[in-house]
């Protein structure tokens, strides 16, 4: 264990430690040729009853050492696994010489240890060890952590390098690990509950010939034997939709999902998406899946109840109960951009409309049509006051190219989106079925594209295709999973919930 651990550098930590790696292979105890399979985990242990202890009785665990304390003759350290930390005792009287080569030992180093339990006089469960092993050497020094009445503080928290070194993070961060813990966790409850409601998982193309599903910007990739453009998948909307044509009845696909834009709290180019498709369902039976599923999950994961269905969220506390409050997309413009939106308006006349506002004057001079005004007055005006769970519904159809037309409105498409927390975290539609409607749609879109010179995709002619062989009545949902996990494990950033997510180069030092 280094004496100077706290006036030497990083640098110069890291070559002591090679030296005593470099010691330890000499002497033919190289700690990466060893194999160590525990038996028991710390949890297990705490969870024992002081009553039960003997000393003939064997425990092994296995875990990073992130404290040491030299005692004279004898060594007290915390060993830490996935479940928890324990407290470990090495005395000369078990262990003998060994304990002498216990300097070679330092803070985050994987060992291995056998031992019986007791209690000290403070009441504290430890572990006296009879042998030890070192695994595998930490070359380089942990971030340092303040702890306190067991609350860790200051361990890693420069964002930045956070999200670079996740592995250090998840070391050191006792809350990172439980993030994604939930996040595993809500995944498997989320296929439980479709499983018991009789959908069925697929996996749709991650590469496709034609980006389709949604108007956003692909990643684009090449395939050399056949010498074809690929794109990554932005949505697997029109490959799930063509197995309700094939037949299947109810699917969903959990998985990737991959857009060519903008960084932000909310937003990741690499993001993962739940897709659900339902024969004979419609937009009603979405509203009420929706509800159900985002329930169940808080209830499972967060409260434990069936019947409390809040979370805190930052300064809010967010109240899930059902049934959600419903608006329609024009009304919340009214209400929180005090604009009474008018369909029938020209381009300068929803432009003149929107001055007053808090919109950017310079987004608002490029927009090309009074949708395109109307959704960056709704993303800058409405959406941060939708806190409480809310469906905002009844879409103009100009914006929604996959959603039926309402039958009580022609301008209308049956489509709503989830807001929570001042974001979405969903889209559903009653899916249209119309081949004929379907390619005008998209004939439109490619067109206002093009007004706005962006990049207009080709038509997926194969899509409309399986549509002239006949879709029943569709009901479509898609959650974010990230955006659903934020809200669970109350974090800020999208970031925060994905493992690996996508960063600027590392500046490498001079």
């Amino acid at each position: 264990m280094e004496s100077g651990d706290k006036t030497q550098s990083s640098s110069e930590i890291y070559e002591t430690r090679l030296e005593k790696l470099a010691t330890l292979r000499k002497a033919n105890n190289n700690p990466y040729d060893l194999h160590f399979s525990p038996k028991d985990k710390v949890a297990s242990l705490l969870a024992l009853d002081p009553e039960s202890f003997s000393s003939t009785k064997e425990y092994s665990l296995a875990g990073r050492i992130r404290s040491c304390r030299l005692m004279g003759k004898a060594v007290f350290c915390d060993l830490e696994d996935p479940s928890g930390k324990i407290q470990l005792y090495l005395s000369k009287n078990k262990i003998g010489e060994k304990l002498d080569d216990f300097k070679n030992i330092d803070l985050g180093d994987i060992i291995g240890v056998k031992g019986s339990l007791f209690l000290t006089r403070t009441k504290q469960i430890t572990l006296d060890i009879t042998e030890y092993f070192l695994l595998a050497k930490c070359l380089r020094p942990l971030p340092a952590a303040k702890e306190a009445q067991g609350k860790i503080f200051d361990a890693f928290a420069d964002k930045e390098q956070r999200y670079r070194q996740r592995y250090l993070d998840l070391i050191v961060n006792p809350a990172t690990r439980k993030n994604f813990l939930i996040r595993s966790q809500a995944i498997a409850k989320i296929r439980e509950f479709l499983s018991k409601k009789n959908y069925i998982e697929v996996e749709t193309p991650m590469m496709q010939s034609l980006p389709g599903g949604a108007a956003a910007r692909p990643f684009v990739t090449h395939h050399n034997t056949l010498d074809m453009k690929l794109y990554l998948r932005v949505a697997p909307e029109l490959y799930l939709k063509r197995l309700i044509v094939g037949g299947f009845e109810k699917v969903f696909e959990i998985g990737r999902n991959f857009r060519n834009e903008g960084l932000s709290p909310k937003h990741n180019p690499e993001f993962t998406m739940l897709e659900i498709y339902e024969s004979y369902g419609n937009l009603e039976s979405m509203f009420e899946l929706c509800e159900e599923l985002v329930c169940h999950i808080v209830s499972q994961i967060v409260t434990n109840s069936c019947e409390n269905l809040k979370l805190d969220y930052g300064e809010h506390c967010l109240d899930f109960k059902r049934p959600w409050k419903r608006l329609d997309y024009l009304d919340s413009i009214a209400t929180y951009a005090k604009i009474n939106f008018n369909p029938k308006w020209s381009l300068k006349e929803a432009k003149e409309a929107t001055q007053k506002t808090k919109v950017n004057h310079t987004l608002l001079e490029k927009c090309e049509t009074i949708w395109q005004v109307a959704e960056l007055i709704f993303d800058t005006c409405v959406e941060a006051e939708l806190i409480q769970p809310i469906f905002i519904q009844n879409y103009p159809k100009e914006i929604s190219p996959l959603a039926k037309t309402s039958p009580k409105d022609p301008n209308i498409a049956e489509r709503f989106e989830p807001y929570v927390a001042g974001r979405e975290i969903g889209n559903a539609f009653s899916e249209l079925n119309d081949p004929l409607e379907q390619k005008e749609r998209f004939l439109a879109q490619i067109e206002e594209r093009s007004k706005a010179n962006e990049a207009g995709s080709a038509i997926d002619e194969d899509y409309i295709r399986a549509l002239e062989y006949g879709m029943p009545p569709t009901g479509g949902l898609g959650l974010g999973i990230d955006r659903l996990i934020m809200l669970l494990t109350n974090s800020q950033s999208i970031r925060e919930t994905i493992l690996f997510p996508i960063l600027r180069p590392e500046l490498k030092s001079k």
